[in-house]
């Protein structure tokens, strides 16, 4: 079944609160998915250096020491649970990547990105929402998922959002038919897809395509065509945001708008307690219909 949120806002005043708020939203779409939930938050960013999240069972607190050492720069990192936030000069992700996978492979790079931040893991979203402490987080945007497993096991690795690109993810309501096909075609365009789900797959088909130089709604309209089934996906980028149902538009959205904020639910209630919702303007997505909104 599943549950997805995301919020944009317009009005820089609620950046402080946009944790406190994606969390409210997430929370209330616990029984749509109680295996597991995650999130992405686009905050602070530096165009000169990059953030790698990284997940492991393990712990991670010695990572930053012997990672400094490994590049030979300064490496700084935010602690969250089981994920590890470390920033670092761009210039240096590939070796960073490459230090990683071969002297800690347990660590996974979740996200990664100028402004991105991603957390997932198994458990009710309202406590891993809390356990890396969403509620505090500030932001410009950010979106959720509440996964409820219906086609492979309850795990982490299966638990979104999922990015495949630069400051890009994805969250995802439904289910791909041809996603295996797909999936051979990412692999030899070298699109890396290290799970079953076929949310993954998705992902990476839009960073393929932008990768060919399709803007993120190009992207969106030629999975229209490409990708068969039954969804709604909400896009994360460095610069905003974007929602699209398929043809059929089967899953249920609800999207409401003010001057301060847009945002997306799969039911009104997780959009019921945003300030001002009242006088917002609300409205179900057209099936096969890009919508997105940019910051300045």
């Amino acid at each position: 079944m599943c549950g997805i949120v995301g919020l944009f806002l317009k009005d820089k005043t609620l950046e402080p609160k946009l944790g406190s708020m994606l969390s409210d939203m997430l929370t209330v779409m616990c029984d749509r998915g109680p295996d597991s939930a995650g999130f992405a938050v686009y905050g602070a960013g530096d165009t000169t250096r990059v953030k790698l999240t990284l997940r492991s069972a393990k712990p991670l607190d010695d990572v930053v020491k012997d990672l400094e050492a490994g590049l030979g720069v300064a490496v700084s990192a935010v602690l969250r649970e089981t994920h590890l936030v470390v920033t670092l000069p761009a210039d240096k992700e590939d070796a960073a990547r490459a230090w990683l996978a071969s002297t800690r492979p347990e660590a996974t790079v979740v996200g990664a990105g100028q402004r991105m931040e991603l957390y997932k893991e198994v458990g009710r979203p309202d406590a891993v929402a809390e356990r890396f402490g969403l509620a505090g987080m500030s932001g410009t945007h950010g979106i959720g998922h509440t996964r409820m497993a219906t086609e492979s096991a309850v795990t982490t690795n299966g638990a979104h959002p999922f990015s495949t690109g630069a400051d890009q993810c994805l969250v995802h309501n439904g289910s791909l038919s041809n996603h295996n096909a797909v999936r051979r075609t990412l692999l030899r365009e070298g699109i890396a897809i290290e799970t079953e789900n076929d949310s993954e797959v998705a992902a990476g088909y839009l960073t393929w395509r932008m990768r060919e130089g399709a803007s993120l709604k190009e992207a969106l309209e030629a999975s229209l065509k490409d990708l068969d089934g039954f969804y709604t996906f909400v896009v994360g980028t460095e610069t905003g945001f974007a929602v699209l149902r398929d043809p059929i538009a089967c899953k249920p959205a609800v999207m409401a708008e003010t001057d301060d904020y847009v945002a997306f639910g799969s039911e009104y209630r997780a959009l019921a307690g945003l300030p001002g919702i009242e006088t917002a303007r609300v409205w179900e997505p057209e099936p096969a219909t890009v919508y997105a909104w940019e910051r300045a």
